[in-house]
C-alpha cells in the first residue's frame, strides 16, 4: 500500500481523496496556491506545500511544481482528482519519471482517450461503435470536402473539438449553411482551451439520453463494470442531475436487463482493449429506440462517482489507491451487489432567464434534509 499521497487538486475532490487516505492510515500532502492558503483541503492534510500564485495556470497546472512538492515531502503517490491535470499525459509521465506512483491510467492510455478521434478508433476496434461520423479530423479551410462529409453523415450533426471535454468546443449544426462557421468556431475553441485545433463531425442524436458506465480495472486481467449512471439532464452540454441506475424505459424487463448487460460488456471491451488501469467512465449516448453509441472515456474519477458508491457500498477512491499500489481487484469489488437508487444534483449560481448567465451572490438561506446514511 502507498505510504504517503499528494493530492494534486483543491476543493471538494481534494477533501474527498484526503478523507479516504486518512481512513486507510495513509499520510497526506496538500498543494495550494496563495488564494487557497486557508482552504479546507490544506487544513485536512498532514502537510501542505505552496505551489504558486492564485492563477490556476501558475499553480495547479504547473507540473514541475507539483512533482517537486511530492519529491520534497517524500510522497510515493500522487492522486490527481478530477479536472486540472487529471487526464494530462505529460503530467502522468513526469510523475512516473520522478519515481512516484500516478494514481490513474498509464500515460499511453491517457493519450488515446484524451484524443476523441483516437478514442473513437479504439472503440471501433473493440466492436463498440460511435455515432456515424468522420474517420479523422476535418479541415475547416477545406469547406468543399467538409460539406461532402457532412452530407454523408446527414443533418443535424455535431462538430466537436478532438481534444474537447465538458461540452467545450462542440456545436450542433442543423443545416449546411451553418457548417463553415461551426467548424471555425470549434477549431478556435479547441486551440484556445486544449491547444488542439483539430475537429471532427458525427451524427447528432436527437432527444438523446446520456448514459455512462463506471469501470474499475486492475491491470492484471481484472475488470468490472459497477453499473451505469444517467446524466441526461444537462445545460450547455454539461451535467446537472446524475442518477443510478438509469430509469430509461429501454432498460426495463428481461430485454432491458439484457441491453444493460450488453452495455456494461461494451464498456469493458473498450477499456480493456486499451490496457486501462484504475477507475474510469465510458460514456454513451442513447437514441430514443434504445440504440447506444460510444461517446468517450473519462480516464479519471468523475464528479458523480458518489451515486455509484451509494448503490454499491464501495469507496472508489480506496480502490483507485489499492490498484495503484499493485493490488488486484478486491473480492468486494468483483462480487459487488447493486442496491437502491441514488441521485446527485449540482447547484449553479446562474440565471435561466438570461441563458444561464453566471449570477453570483450571497446565499441567504440554505436548509439540507436531515443527515443520514442515505444522504451525502
Amino acid at each position: 500500500m502507498l505510504k504517503k499521497i499528494l493530492v494534486a487538486n483543491r476543493g471538494e475532490i481534494a477533501c474527498r481523496v484526503l478523507r479516504t487516505c486518512k481512513r486507510l492510515g495513509i499520510a497526506t500532502v496538500a498543494v495550494y496556491s496563495d488564494a487557497d492558503a486557508g482552504a479546507p483541503h490544506v487544513a485536512m492534510a498532514d502537510e501542505a506545500v505552496r505551489i504558486g500564485p492564485p492563477p490556476v495556470k501558475d499553480s495547479y497546472l504547473v507540473i514541475h511544481a507539483i512533482v517537486e512538492a511530492a519529491r520534497a515531502t517524500g510522497a510515493d503517490g500522487i492522486h490527481p482528482g478530477y479536472g486540472l491535470l487529471s487526464e494530462n499525459e505529460a503530467f502522468a509521465e513526469a510523475v512516473l519519471e520522478a519515481g512516484v506512483t500516478f494514481i490513474g491510467p498509464p500515460p499511453a492510455v491517457l493519450h488515446v482517450f484524451g484524443d476523441k478521434i483516437l478514442a473513437r478508433e479504439q472503440a471501433r476496434g473493440a466492436d463498440v461503435f460511435p455515432p456515424p461520423g468522420t474517420g479523422g479530423p476535418v479541415d475547416p479551410a477545406d469547406l468543399e470536402s467538409a460539406q461532402r462529409a457532412a452530407e454523408s453523415i446527414g443533418f443535424p450533426l455535431l462538430v466537436k473539438a478532438a481534444g474537447g471535454g465538458g461540452g467545450i468546443g462542440m456545436q450542433i449544426v442543423a443545416e449546411p449553411g451553418k457548417l463553415a462557421r461551426a467548424l471555425t468556431a470549434c477549431s478556435d475553441r479547441g486551440r484556445a482551451a486544449f491547444g488542439d485545433p483539430r475537429v471532427y463531425m458525427e451524427r447528432y442524436i436527437e432527444r438523446p439520453r446520456h448514459i455512462e458506465v463506471q469501470v474499475l480495472c486492475d491491470g492484471k486481467g481484472g475488470a468490472v463494470a459497477l453499473g451505469e449512471r444517467e446524466c441526461s439532464a444537462q445545460r450547455r452540454h454539461q451535467k446537472i442531475v446524475e442518477e443510478t441506475p438509469s430509469p430509461a424505459a429501454f432498460f426495463e424487463g428481461e430485454a432491458g436487463e439484457a441491453r444493460r448487460r450488453s452495455l456494461h460488456e461494451s464498456a469493458l471491451r473498450v477499456v480493456t482493449s486499451a490496457g486501462y488501469v484504475g477507475a474510469g467512465t465510458v460514456e454513451f449516448v442513447a437514441a430514443e429506440s434504445g440504440e447506444l453509441f460510444f461517446l468517450e472515456v473519462n480516464a479519471r474519477l468523475q464528479v458523480e462517482h458518489c451515486v455509484t458508491e451509494m448503490c454499491t457500498g464501495l469507496d472508489l477512491v480506496e480502490h483507485q489507491i489499492r490498484i495503484a499500489s499493485g493490488e488486484p481487484l478486491a473480492p468486494e469489488v468483483r462480487e459487488h451487489a447493486y442496491r437502491g437508487h441514488a441521485i446527485e444534483a449540482r447547484l449553479y449560481a446562474e440565471d435561466p432567464a438570461k441563458k444561464f448567465a453566471p449570477q453570483p451572490g450571497r446565499i441567504a438561506a440554505l436548509r439540507w434534509p436531515a443527515a443520514g446514511d442515505d444522504l451525502r
